[in-house]
């Protein structure tokens, strides 16, 4: 079912949506409706956990400290949106667009964000504790003071990201791209950087060239 935005009010040119129909589907919790337009809404303190909401536009959405545990979020574009504080463990955001999003202080604990773009997002002081980004392209991205315990990175692209102050203990970084990153006083223990490009990274370790 194709769910399309019924605009109920707007205010400073942000819409708000709270408790509304739309085309039959109620914006609560385990809410079953993809391809929404969303974009600009006011979804602040929203509870959207286990909800299906694949392939909705969210661009520029004022998402903070929404609970969306557990949901489906896979293909969605939250571009500039504003999930701060937002509860994400657990949700399923494969291949989604997140670029230029804030997410400062949420929780994204057992996350799939695989193959995502998350160019220039904010995950400072985030919560990301055996999150899966395999593949996914972190250009710029800033995990400063980030939980990162236990977390795939293998095959992403992390060129000029902030690692500066996380904890990535235990991360998974085989085959992931970090030239010119920044990982002074990062928890470094049992990181395994073999395969991985370290040209001009601050606080990474030598990688040793596996002879041909």
């Amino acid at each position: 079912m194709i769910c399309r935005l019924i605009i109920l009010a707007v205010l400073f040119t942000v819409r708000t949506v709270a408790a509304a129909e739309i085309n039959g589907c109620t914006i609560t919790s385990a809410t079953l409706c993809t391809e929404m337009d969303l974009s600009g809404a006011n979804l602040r303190n929203a509870d959207l956990a286990r909800a299906a909401l694949r392939q909705s536009d969210f661009t520029g959405a004022d998402m903070r400290s929404a609970n969306l545990f557990n949901a489906d979020m896979v293909l969605v574009n939250l571009n500039s949106a504003n999930l701060g504080g937002a509860m994400l463990n657990e949700a399923d955001m494969r291949n989604a667009t997140l670029i230029g999003t804030r997410l400062t202080g949420a929780r994204l604990n057992g996350a799939s964000l695989k193959s995502a773009d998350l160019t220039g997002a904010d995950f400072t002081g985030a919560e990301l504790r055996g999150a899966n980004l395999n593949g996914a392209n972190l250009t710029r991205a800033k995990f400063s003071n980030a939980e990162l315990q236990r977390t795939d990175l293998s095959g992403s692209v992390m060129n000029g990201a902030d690692f500066r102050g996380a904890d990535m203990t235990g991360v998974n970084l085989n085959n992931a791209t970090l030239q010119g990153a920044d990982l002074t006083g990062a928890t470094l223990n049992d990181v395994d950087f073999s395969n991985v490009d370290t040209s001009g990274c601050n606080g990474c370790p030598r990688v040793k060239k596996t002879s041909q």
